[in-house]
């Protein structure tokens, strides 16, 4: 009677045992499966994930790409750059032609923004050929209105029109003299007096480069 519980307990514990080797084979051998798995994607980077493995990107891992921006009808974008001069346009609905106006911004020398100036073309404008608004800085001297000579030549001087929350506003005329120092020249020179310190006064350069090609883009408009 013995001998049967010994035999009992030791076939038990035998098949237990074998159990237990089996599932824990089956365990290691499910765990090395999904680590050569994990390391196998790391290694081998899926198809379209990145393009730029082979160039500085060895771990395969998804740098992402530029999305396109959808913009809507009547939203302002720079269509281009010509020479120191953007080139901005408004959005249109269908194939129409889309209103573009050249832009630069001007900055004090130091890379700070003072002012802005954007110009367009004139259908029959009579003298004036071309139209220009530029804005500037709040609390400047509007009865020492706004100047502007090109390469050191004579200045001319502009009053301003409006002030609002964002600056004051010089609406300007250029005529075929005008236009035609713009395309010549380097640089334009604005200057303008701050209303608290009218003994001094601020020298902005406006840059000529590309003005030419840019002006010829420029869409004309009614006066």
């Amino acid at each position: 009677m013995t001998n049967f519980r010994n035999a009992v307990v030791l076939s038990t514990a035998l098949i237990f045992g074998m159990t237990g080797a089996t599932f824990a084979q089956e365990t290691a051998t499910e765990t090395e499966t999904a680590v050569e798995a994990e390391a196998q994607a790391v290694e081998t980077p899926t198809e379209g994930a990145d393009a730029g493995a082979a160039e500085g990107n060895p771990t395969g891992l998804s740098l992402g790409e530029e999305a396109e921006q959808e913009l809507a009808a009547g939203q302002l974008y720079i269509k281009e750059k010509v020479g120191d001069w953007e080139m901005r346009c408004v959005k249109v609905d269908g194939e129409g032609e889309e209103p573009c106006q050249m832009y630069q911004l001007m900055d004090d020398g130091a890379g700070s923004p003072v002012a802005e100036v954007s110009m367009f073309r004139l259908k029959d404008g009579g003298k004036a050929k071309a139209g220009a608004t530029i804005v500037v800085p709040l609390e400047t001297s509007l009865p020492q209105q706004l100047s502007i000579t090109v390469d050191g030549g004579k200045a001319r001087r502009y009053p301003y029109s409006f002030c609002n929350q964002v600056g004051c506003f010089a609406r300007i005329g250029l005529t075929a003299e005008d236009v035609a120092s713009f395309k010549r020249g380097n640089t334009a020179t604005m200057t303008i007096v701050p209303a608290l310190a009218q003994e001094q006064k601020v020298e902005l350069t406006l840059s000529l480069t590309g003005f030419t090609a840019a002006y010829d883009k420029v869409s004309v408009v009614e006066p």
